[in-house]
């Protein structure tokens, strides 16, 4: 027999609801096969079971949100009889008083879980329950377009964005009379914070309150120290120029800079072991393996890092279609929970927003992490074949590290940078292809 547990479903997230249970009570489960369904403020994903037999209890109903750890769920051996139902709490409360002592605990769970006014309670995730209650909406006007009619954060979204639409004209004739104006002001003063006219008070996500407390929690752990390259990407572009195309025709997604970017920073890092690093304590934990974090923006709502696992093994290629299908999945929140965990170093790819230099935060326990900062056309000077030298428009762009100063010096650090900075420049890359 073995208890099933809410597995740790990323580095901020705390818990999670169970949104749909694939086996009922005395069903066979096989090892691996799908048991249940979480949802949190970062992912939706599938659980497989930890064990092949038989489900012989449920201790967290759909609709309930329980904490990481905790006891959800009982699989005994194969064919094993469901464990029996508490019915012994009945009898030993022979009194008339009201305690219903059977299932008083996870019902508040579940209506807390809506706000809703009908008579049936829909599943709601953590993040899809906070935006219902910030917004004081009703669960009964939201049409759900998730699985099973399930409402969504965008079902939310659009249903807020509706109501703003709605109202925002309703604002304007009360400010266009002149002779109005002191008693606007009067009405600003009084109107709840959220709808004063100058500004908006918007309540952090979860999602920004554990990343806030992540980053805090980092800043005061690590030294953070700071060191930049500057990169010449014509080499690169000499085979990316020429492949893009077919690139895209045959993988289905466009052929980025960031493969490459990813490659030269894995064979960098194994040069230079103690960057792929943890801190433990007063011991340096260098690990043998590289597993690559890819940090990935959930449409300005917050990041997920799902970490590209064994990317010392991988050549270019397969990076490719590794980074592009976990960003995807990322972004649909599809990634499962071990996707979102333990890796050994992180790139930050600000420069899809445009950014030219930025420094980034450590993922804790990580001694580093990379941004990868706008790639722009700008003069560099190149070297001739005669040994002279000339002017050239080139693709440059700036790689920017955050280092824990614990872990090694300002020369280990350069001397990563530089290597990372030569592969880019001088690689082959047309035999990774």
């Amino acid at each position: 027999m073995a208890e099933v547990k809410l597995p740790q479903l990323g580095e901020t997230v705390t818990e999670g609801t169970i949104t749909k249970w694939f086996k009922k009570v005395g069903d066979a489960v096989a090892l691996d096969e799908p048991l249940f369904e979480v949802s949190t403020d970062k992912v939706d994903t599938e659980v497989p079971s930890p064990i092949a037999g038989t489900l012989t209890e449920v201790r967290a109903k759909e609709g309930d949100t329980v904490p990481v750890g905790a006891v959800i769920a009982v699989v005994g051996d194969a064919g094993a009889a469901p464990a029996p139902a508490p019915v012994a709490a009945p009898v030993a409360a022979p009194t008339p008083e009201p305690t219903p002592a059977p299932t008083p605990a996870p019902a508040p769970t579940v209506v807390v879980a809506t706000a809703s006014s009908s008579g049936d309670a829909p599943l709601l995730s953590p993040v899809v329950r906070r935006l219902i209650s910030e917004n004081n909406l009703d669960v009964a006007k939201i049409a759900g377009s998730g699985p099973g009619g399930r409402i969504t954060r965008e079902d939310v979204l659009a249903l807020i964005d509706a109501q703003a639409g709605k109202s925002a004209p309703a604002a304007a004739p009360a400010a266009a009379p002149a002779p109005a104006a002191a008693p606007a002001l009067v009405v600003a003063k009084a109107a709840p914070v959220d709808s004063n006219e100058r500004e908006k008070r918007i309540k952090l996500s979860k999602i920004r309150r554990l990343t806030g407390e992540h980053m805090i929690m980092s800043k005061a752990v690590s030294p953070h120290t700071f060191s930049v390259v500057e990169v010449d990407y014509a080499n690169v572009d000499v085979v990316r120029s020429r492949v893009k195309n077919e690139w895209k025709k045959t993988e289905g997604f466009s052929l980025t800079y960031l493969p490459f970017i990813s490659r030269a920073v894995v064979d960098a890092l194994v040069e230079f072991p103690h960057l792929n690093a943890s801190l433990d304590g007063n011991e340096l934990v260098v690990h043998q393996y590289v597993d690559l974090g890819i940090a990935v923006d959930l449409d300005f709502q917050g990041l997920l890092v799902p970490v590209v696992r064994d990317a010392e093994s991988k050549r270019l290629r397969a990076l490719a279609r590794e980074i592009s299908d976990l960003g995807a999945r990322a972004k649909s929140r599809k990634l499962s929970p071990d996707e979102i965990q333990g890796g050994t170093f992180t790139l930050s790819n600000n420069g899809s927003a445009g950014s030219v230099l930025t420094m980034a935060v450590i993922n804790q326990p990580q001694v580093g992490i990379i941004s990868t900062d706008a790639i722009v056309r700008k003069p560099v000077v190149v070297n001739l074949p005669d040994g002279g030298e000339s002017i050239a428009i080139h693709p440059v762009g700036k790689l920017a590290m955050s280092w824990d100063h614990r872990a090694f010096d300002g020369a280990y650090a350069a001397g990563f940078l530089s290597r990372a900075k030569e592969i880019l420049e001088t690689r082959d890359w047309s035999v990774e292809l």
